[in-house]
């Protein structure tokens, strides 16, 4: 984010008479209903900020097809469902506390104030991640990147979550995690900040946290069923989702990172382009990693990879050179890689990965950025002074990223075991609080159970599962009688246009 108080000196000459600088700004001095609140502002900020929001939006859905197109048929229609109740829940939550607990002009190291509460005096001051922008632009903006944090960090509840302790989870998840960190990392009062730290657009407050979180709430839930059982060595069952997801995300960011520059201004183009390239890096360095193992080029790896890419240049965006973007890139795109490994290890069913591209990937990004950092980048706004990083012989800027990064890491994981373990525990007493489906219900499949609605009428099942032919060598399907004994008779057929098939 920029510096606020530097970027407000542009605009004192439009009202001479009114100081801008500084953010503890009463509004109540730009809501003045005889002055146009207009003149504090570049109207080409506002609509660059408006269409950064709408393209930050964009990204929730292409999260709930990406994870739809990777589970199983199933639950595909839950993970989108997922994704698109975050944006209704968390934005309640931003409008009602959740913008004063990270963004408030009172706020303590840690988290806010609520003096905002309500959206009360959120109008025409400018905002504290900068005063080229208004209180209200900057809060709806910054509530998107809340709800699109939530909508990667509840991909963990696949096939076997329930959603009614889900969407408490949405809402307390984000007041207790979320705001805290978004405050101590982004607000000029945070701890973080002063200390020094570089995200410019979200390496912890987004994807270290959602990861972490993601992480606690698998090892909650528990194992799906057949986990580490050739049940589960199912095919994603919809790659077209997968590319379309990805996609959605890859347009969006461009909003997620070249936005956070809070103003149409060349330090937004540069992280344009640098998310660009380092999202097309990763992709390719996915595709290779997963060629030299496999021979084969995959879709779903390609996708994968320019995720990791995205995620990685996250932090740095608005301080690294275009070149550096390669690094990122690469680097990015090989650690979420050989990090999909990482659950095996840790004996969890992280059926995503999201643990893998997000912690991991935003983990690395931050590192990176101490690496990379240079203060002209930074400046390319005219207002922002660093210190850089290592190639300005920075060198203490990696205890602070690794300060910064590990802080939201622990934070994030102890603070979602806290809350979904109260949780579970109430459902001993009120099941709508049980956090896991029964093993009746996952049979069925989330979508069935919990919605009663699916995502297609018919469908092809049968090359979901594969197991090696002994007399051919080739791949067929393998299905479980006792999980389809146990379905009624037109679940059995209702997605069939043939011969029977079973879904593992």
């Amino acid at each position: 984010m920029s510096d606020p108080t530097s970027a407000a000196a542009p605009y004192i000459t439009l009202l001479p008479n009114t100081d801008l600088t500084g953010t503890g700004v009463d509004s109540g001095n730009f809501d003045d209903p005889l002055q146009d609140p207009n003149l504090y502002y570049q109207s080409g900020d506002i609509a660059w900020m408006i269409t950064a929001t709408a393209l930050v939006l964009l990204m929730i859905p292409g999260v709930g097809f990406f994870y739809s197109g990777l589970a199983r048929r199933k639950s595909a229609l839950s993970l989108l469902w997922l994704s698109v109740m975050s944006t209704a829940v968390v934005s309640f939550q931003w409008f009602f506390w959740g913008y004063s607990l990270a963004f408030s002009h009172k706020a303590g190291k840690y988290i806010g104030a609520l003096d905002n509460f309500g959206l009360m005096n959120v109008l025409a001051a400018p905002s504290v991640g900068s005063a080229k922008i208004p209180d209200l632009m900057f809060m709806v903006y910054q509530g998107m990147f809340a709800a699109i944090t939530v909508a990667l960090a509840v991909g963990a509840v696949a096939e076997r979550g329930r959603m009614l302790p889900c969407i408490i989870y949405m809402f307390i998840w984000t007041t207790v995690v979320y705001d805290a960190i978004a405050c101590w990392t982004w607000n000029p009062a945070g701890w973080s900040y002063k200390m020094g730290g570089l995200d410019f657009a979200g390496g912890t407050p987004v994807h270290i946290s959602s990861g972490c979180a993601a992480l606690a709430y698998s090892y909650m839930l528990g194992k799906r069923r057949g986990h580490g059982t050739q049940e589960l060595n199912y095919r994603p069952h919809n790659v077209t989702h997968i590319v379309i997801g990805t996609v959605f995300l890859w347009v969006g960011w461009f909003g997620f990172n070249a936005g956070s520059a809070c103003a149409a201004n060349l330090r937004a183009v540069m992280a344009a382009v640098v998310t660009h390239l380092a999202a097309c890096m990763g992709g390719i360095t996915w595709c290779v990693v997963d060629y030299r193992m496999e021979k084969k080029w995959s879709t779903v790896g390609f996708c994968s990879g320019v995720i990791a890419g995205l995620v990685a240049i996250t932090p740095g965006s608005g301080y690294v050179p275009a070149w550096a973007a390669i690094i990122f890139g690469i680097v990015g795109g090989a650690a979420c890689n050989y990090a999909t490994k990482l659950k095996y290890f840790l004996r969890c069913d992280d059926a995503l990965d999201i643990f893998a591209v997000h912690a991991v990937g935003g983990f690395t990004g931050n590192i990176l950025t101490a690496f990379f950092a240079t203060d002209y980048i930074a400046h390319l706004d005219g207002v922002t002074v660093i210190d850089g990083g290592w190639l300005n012989h920075h060198y203490i800027q990696l205890g602070y990223q690794l300060a910064d990064s590990v802080t939201g890491a622990v934070y994030s994981f102890g603070m979602t075991c806290i809350i979904l373990g109260a949780l579970d525990f109430l459902g001993r007493f009120v099941p709508a609080f049980r956090l896991r489906a029964t093993e009746e219900e996952e049979i069925l499949g989330i979508d069935d159970v919990e919605i009663g609605e699916f995502a297609y009428d018919y469908v092809e099942v049968s090359r979901e599962a594969k197991v090696p032919d002994e007399d051919d060598g080739l791949s067929r399907h393998s299905g479980d009688a006792h999980e389809l004994a146990s379905l009624e008779p037109h679940e059995k057929n209702h997605n069939s246009t043939g011969p029977l098939m079973m879904e593992p």
